[in-house]
């Protein structure tokens, strides 16, 4: 099956790349994987603070991938696989998609202005060539028409 990884944050241009992944994979026969980030934490000489932050990132980026697979499940019927984890955004990406060879393509979405967000700018620059699988950078400033038109 042809899988289209997403990463999620909370920016608007998350829901940009969630709504295209989801109709390619509708068109194609294929699924999603939501990917949520934790970034790797500072070290906080008091034990239990470090782990009560690190317990809120966590439940925080599991909140969010819900709210998200929620939503594509209601809008596409797709049952998105769900992973969240911690540390370095491009090394957990290109983990992944060694590990699963089913993973077809890494949909990105870049911000409607401004800089394009840090995963865009490193997979789209320095990284381009040594991902094995396309990307795919989905403009933030697409409404839902467009995205639909383009999907």
């Amino acid at each position: 099956m042809r899988i289209y990884l997403v990463v999620v944050d909370d920016s608007p241009e998350a829901e940009v790349a969630l709504r295209f992944a989801a109709r390619r994979a509708v068109k194609t026969g294929g699924g999603v994987e939501i990917l949520a980030l934790l970034p790797p934490q500072e070290f906080i000489a008091f034990g239990g603070v470090q782990a009560t932050i690190e317990a809120e990132a966590r439940q925080h980026a599991e909140a969010l991938v819900a709210g998200a697979a929620g939503t594509l499940f209601e809008e596409s019927g797709l049952k998105p696989a769900i992973t969240v984890r911690e540390g370095d955004g491009p090394k957990i990406i290109h983990e992944m998609i060694e590990d699963n060879a089913e993973i077809a393509a890494l949909v990105l979405g870049a911000a409607a202005s401004g800089a394009p967000g840090p995963l865009v700018a490193h997979f789209a620059g320095a990284d381009a060539g040594k991902l094995t699988v396309p990307i795919m950078i989905v403009p933030g400033s697409l409404d839902r028409d467009g995205i639909d038109r383009l999907s």
